[in-house]
């Protein structure tokens, strides 16, 4: 099983969207860790890699348990074999060279959350001060890529930003990230309007794939490679989906366990909690939640488009509406718009491209399980 420690619910910056703005919870403990760590072995494959994911607030504010977990990981693979991978999400403001290339910490890998250009990033990322991070997380950003030139970046797209999306994508390419993963702030105000920008803003994001691939650039970007990929591996919506603590499991700094990032909040919320470190995951809880989040309403399961899209997701469908079994209409509309772009596109690139049949259908490094 992999989990996901969110190290610290404080953070160094107020993102308006934030789905934790109160940043209220505390610290996690190496204990807490170490109970983590003991629960996650007991169920997982002896001869398979757990992975562990750092999270917040911002993880980096908790950088010594980073290299403090990376070092008990490292104890029980001496003494049992059990491999580790790690990964974390940060805001980037915190990185230095230290953390990139130190012993303990040189192997995390780094999903960095960027919005894209200036205008887009500091409509959202500010600091305690209500003052946009653009320029101090530029240098940050050289540096990242330096030593970890597979990092993912990660933006968030809100109707104050839209009419940016295509000119962010581009900026953060530019910049020399390779993998790049955008989503949409779903509870937000969408209006008519801001969804026809959207429409226009994928279909200039389709040309700059365009000619970025037939250039024979290797890249990933989300929200297009993940609708291209359900026609190549039918069914990869759903078997990509998280599924709500089975995999993967968000442990809170206090220890008590929920089915994904979108639950924990300060960790007192009982309505998603499925147990604890000390005593494990409660199947109860987590059977509950897992069968409310597959139940379809009419209108998806009569959708032509239903298994290519990410209504699958409980915890997306919880950031939006905050109910696992109820689908934000703005997701549909995304899902609308997107789809038909995306397999205009690849059409077009699978008769005249053959990096992009070589992407998509030989190289897993480029696909939709590359992140």
């Amino acid at each position: 099983m992999h989990l996901t420690l969110h190290l610290t619910a404080r953070c160094n910056l107020r993102c308006s969207y934030c789905y934790d703005s109160d940043h209220q919870g505390g610290n996690m403990s190496l204990d807490t860790v170490m109970s983590a760590m003991a629960m996650s072995q007991q169920s997982s494959p002896a001869n398979g890699s757990i992975g562990i994911v750092f999270y917040g607030g911002e993880p980096l504010l908790r950088r010594e348990l980073i290299a403090e977990t990376v070092r008990l990981c490292r104890a029980i693979k001496a003494r049992t074999g059990q491999q580790f991978h790690f990964k974390m999400t940060t805001n980037g403001i915190l990185l230095d060279e230290v953390f990139l290339t130190h012993p303990d910490t040189g192997k995390v890998q780094i999903a960095l959350s960027h919005d894209g250009v200036r205008d887009a990033h500091d409509a959202h990322r500010v600091d305690r001060a209500a003052q946009g991070t653009f320029d101090r997380l530029s240098p940050k950003v050289d540096l990242l890529l330096a030593h970890r030139p597979d990092s993912l970046a990660m933006a968030v797209v809100t109707p104050a930003t839209v009419s940016y999306y295509a000119e962010s994508v581009a900026y953060l390419f530019q910049r020399g990230f390779r993998y790049m993963h955008c989503s949409l702030d779903y509870g937000a105000r969408w209006t008519q309007a801001h969804l026809a920008e959207l429409r226009r803003e994928y279909r200039k994001l389709a040309r700059w794939y365009w000619q970025a691939t037939t250039r024979q650039e290797q890249f990933y970007f989300s929200p297009l490679d993940t609708k291209i990929a359900s026609h190549v591996n039918p069914g990869s919506c759903f078997a990509e989906r998280c599924d709500l603590g089975r995999h993967q499991v968000s442990v809170a700094p206090n220890g008590r366990l929920y089915p994904c990032v979108q639950f924990v909040g300060d960790g007192t919320d009982d309505t998603y909690a499925i147990g604890d470190v000390a005593t494990g995951i409660d199947p109860s809880p987590l059977e509950r939640i897992a069968n409310q989040a597959s139940m379809e309403g009419e209108s998806c399961a009569d959708c032509a488009i239903r298994a290519r899209c990410d209504h699958y997701c409980g915890c997306l469908n919880k950031q939006a509406t905050g109910r696992v079994d109820q689908v934000s209409p703005v997701l549909c509309a995304h899902e609308r718009i997107v789809l038909p772009i995306a397999d205009r596109l690849a059409e077009r690139l699978f008769r005249r491209s053959p990096a992009f049949v070589s992407k998509h259908y030989q190289d897993p490094r480029w696909g939709v399980h590359a992140r």
